[in-house]
Order: C-alpha cells, then sequence, then structure tokens
C-alpha cells in the first residue's frame, strides 16, 4: 500500500504547469537531526520534498525545470558507499534515482555547487521557500552571487524568486483516492489502538503506560512511529491542552484524555478520547462529555462541499455555550454569550486543522477575506474539547479538574463526509461497554 510513481510524477507535472516560463523550483530533503552527542532522532524526511518524489533518504536536493531539454526532473542525492552502507543500511545512488524514482538527471550531491548554478543561470525565476534551513539558504544565495558576478562575461542571474509553498501546498490540500487509501488505513490503525487502550486501562498504572500500549498497537499495525507526540493525560492533566509529559499515575475516579495517532506510509492520523480511568463516568463528567460529544456532532454535521471552512467551528461554539448555560457554568442570555465569546474560556482552540503528510497540513484556511469552501478530497479534524480548570474558582468545585476533547479525522466527500476514524468507540454508553468487555 504506497503511492505509485506514475502518481508522483503527475504531481510533479501538476506544480510545473503551475510554474511562471523559464523557471526552476528547488527543494532541499529535510536535515538529519542530533538528539544527544553522537546519536540522531530517526529521519523523517520533509513532506513537500517526498510529496514530490517519494524518496526517503537525507542530503538530497530535488529540482524541477519545466521545459528542459535533457528532463525537467533533476536529483541531487548521495553516491553509493559500501563502507557506509555497511553500518547505516543501502542508498539508491544517482543510478538508482533515475531508475526507481523516475528522475531525468541525477547527480552526486557532492557535485551540487559545480552543477546547479548552472541550472540556475538564465532562468527568470526561481521557486524556492526561503527561511526553512539558514544554512541551504546560505547556499541558494551563494550559487546566485556566483552568476552575479560574472554578469560582465554574459552570465545572467534570475530576476526573481517567489516561494513555491502556495502553489505546491495547495496541491497537497486535495488527496487523491491513493493518499486517501493510505489515511484511512492510518486511521483504522489508531482507532484501533486507542479502542485496545480502552480495554486496557485501570486505576494504577501510569499514564506513559497508555502510551506504551499505544504504540506497540501503531507497530502491530505496520505503522512505525507515532504522528506526533502523544498526550496521555489523566485527570487535571487532561486540562493543559499540549500535555505530553505522561508521568502521572491514573487514579480511581480521574478521566483521562489520550491524543494520539500513528503514521503509516508518511500520512498522519490525529484521534483524541477522553474516558474514565475506572470504565463509569462520573454524573458531572458525562455531563460535560456529552455536551462535547454533541459539538462534535454538530461540527461534523456541516462539513460537506460547498460550506466553508469555519462552518464546523460555529456550530461547535454554538453547542458548547448553550450547553456551558444550561450547565450552570456561564449565566446570561446565549445570544449575548455567542457575541462575547464567553465559552472561550472553557473552548479556547478551533474546531480543527487540515490533516495530512503534516498532522497540522498545510493549506490555506482563506482565500482572499474569504473562509475557504470545502472540497471533495480536503482531510480535517473535527475535535472541540471543554476544560475546566483545577484553579477555576468562578465554578462549583464538583466541575473542576475536568477536561474532555474528542477528536476524529474526516474526509470531505461527494455526498457530504467520511470518518476515517470511526472505529474508536466515542459515545458514553460505547465507551463503557468497551471498557466492561
Amino acid at each position: 500500500m504506497k503511492i505509485s510513481n506514475a502518481e508522483y510524477a503527475r504531481r510533479r507535472h501538476k506544480l510545473m504547469a503551475l510554474m511562471a516560463p523559464n523557471s526552476i523550483a528547488i527543494i532541499p530533503a529535510a536535515q538529519e537531526k542530533l538528539r544527544s552527542r553522537d546519536t540522531e532522532y530517526p529521519f523523517r524526511q520533509d513532506s513537500d520534498f517526498y510529496y514530490l518524489s517519494g524518496f526517503r533518504e537525507p542530503q538530497a536536493v530535488l529540482v524541477l525545470i519545466p521545459g528542459r531539454e535533457h528532463g525537467e526532473f533533476v536529483m541531487f542525492c548521495r553516491e553509493r558507499e559500501p563502507a557506509m552502507e555497511l553500518w547505516h543500511g543501502s542508498r539508491a545512488g544517482p543510478d538508482g534515482v533515475c531508475d526507481r524514482f523516475g528522475a531525468d538527471d541525477a547527480f552526486p550531491v557532492s557535485d551540487i555547487d559545480e552543477i546547479l548554478p548552472g541550472l540556475i543561470e538564465g532562468r527568470d525565476r526561481v521557486y524556492y521557500s526561503m527561511g526553512r534551513s539558514a544554512e541551504f539558504d546560505r547556499q541558494i544565495m551563494g550559487w546566485v552571487n556566483s552568476i552575479r558576478s560574472k554578469e560582465s562575461t554574459g552570465a545572467s542571474p534570475p530576476g526573481e524568486f517567489t516561494d513555491l509553498d502556495h502553489m505546491l501546498h495547495d496541491l497537497r490540500l486535495i488527496k487523491s483516492a491513493a493518499e486517501q487509501k493510505l489515511m484511512r488505513r492510518a486511521g483504522e490503525i489508531t482507532a484501533g489502538a486507542h479502542r485496545h487502550i480502552m480495554q486496557h486501562c485501570r486505576p494504577g498504572m501510569f499514564e506513559y503506560e497508555l502510551e506504551g500500549e499505544l504504540h506497540h498497537q501503531f507497530v502491530r499495525g505496520g505503522a512505525r512511529h507515532p504522528a506526533y507526540q502523544s498526550i496521555v493525560g489523566s485527570g487535571a492533566n487532561g486540562c493543559t491542552l499540549h500535555y505530553v509529559e505522561n508521568s502521572s499515575k491514573l487514579r480511581d475516579g480521574d478521566l483521562v484524555l489520550v491524543d494520539a495517532g500513528c503514521e503509516f506510509e508518511y500520512y498522519a492520523a490525529d484521534l483524541t478520547r477522553t474516558f474514565p480511568v475506572n470504565g463509569k463516568f462520573s454524573a458531572e463528567q458525562r455531563a460535560v462529555y456529552d455536551l462535547v460529544l454533541a459539538a462534535h456532532e454538530a461540527a461534523v454535521a456541516q462539513i460537506r462541499p460547498g460550506n466553508h471552512w469555519n462552518q464546523p467551528h460555529d456550530a461547535s461554539v454554538r453547542v458548547i455555550t448553550a450547553g456551558l448555560l444550561e450547565l450552570g457554568l456561564l449565566e446570561g442570555e446565549l445570544d449575548e454569550l455567542l457575541e462575547a465569546k464567553a465559552c472561550q474560556p472553557f473552548y479556547m482552540h478551533r474546531v480543527g486543522h487540515w490533516l495530512g503528510l503534516d498532522v497540522h497540513d498545510v493549506g490555506d484556511y482563506r482565500v482572499g477575506d474569504e473562509w475557504r469552501l470545502l472540497e471533495p478530497g480536503m482531510v480535517m479534524t473535527v475535535e472541540p474539547g471543554i476544560y475546566i480548570a483545577p484553579g477555576n474558582t468562578d465554578v462549583a468545585r464538583k466541575w473542576r479538574g475536568i477536561g474532555v476533547r474528542i477528536e476524529d479525522d474526516v474526509l470531505v466527500t461527494a455526498e457530504g463526509c467520511e470518518l476515517l476514524t470511526a472505529g474508536a468507540p466515542r459515545s458514553a454508553e460505547e465507551i463503557e461497554a468497551t471498557m466492561a468487555a
């Protein structure tokens, strides 16, 4: 289950069709990152680079030159080196990049200073996203300055630099059938892992034990890595939006909020479930949980082609504000509370974000001054929440320290939408039944 070379080629051709005549696009690979002293973090390819090539090695540069006589797709990569490959694994090498990844030309990355300036020279425009790598930014400007230094001999430096992100990220926003298949699988693996930890949760365990169970299930499903740092927050820790310490003991009577998703073939899932440590919601926990679930359902109901990006969020805010008013956590008239954004101390984030190769995936949320309209193939999260801080003295003590978030991954379809993470129990009844089993 992978993206085909034919699809990577289609992506490159779509991007080149958007580029100006006589231009060049330059996309560097991700850099290896030092973790401590002489150990490194697991390498993960830059998402833009991967989207256009499928190539997973570091120390590489992808170049697109529409209309180039000798081939439009050029790659610089590491050479084959048996001694290094013995220690660190095989490399594709320039020949392998052409044979296996469809490059028209490939060169050793060690030769880039000699070759790439010649590819840039004479181009009217360079597409490159400045600011991601200070080191590569300096290299780019060094190559351009070397061309400028030869203007008196007839060299022609590029006249314009343009950020590549807008065009490329608009392409990434609409997921192909193959991408949808990978994201559906990521959602299935993640949903199964959440169901598994509900069945294994017990008072007295530590948050990191649930985290370990999650990651074990990800790997068993074929997803080697989590898509982001997993959140396992029990009790008051669930009121910290990005709590990642995961070191507290699970206490009888508390809720535990788990926000974790796997990465499958580079595509992310992002799922949150909140459930009682002992398998039974208290009356107050159930009231807050059911309110968040109602907001979740109202938001999902707004996801269909032609609706705009902010409609799901607006729907969730209205439901949560009305529910907090009914529970006595807010006072006043509903319309006035909505106007004043009175729910923000309890619900301080937006209802979702784009999802894809990155957890917070690329793509504009507005087009001009208008919210973007939803289209088939877009994937977004829906994740309303209510967080009642333990120190909030404006509410009765029985509510304090309750944090609930419910999150699913949603694909916009021609008819409406599809929940990619529907396999994780969502209603309070389903959760209690799953935990009892």
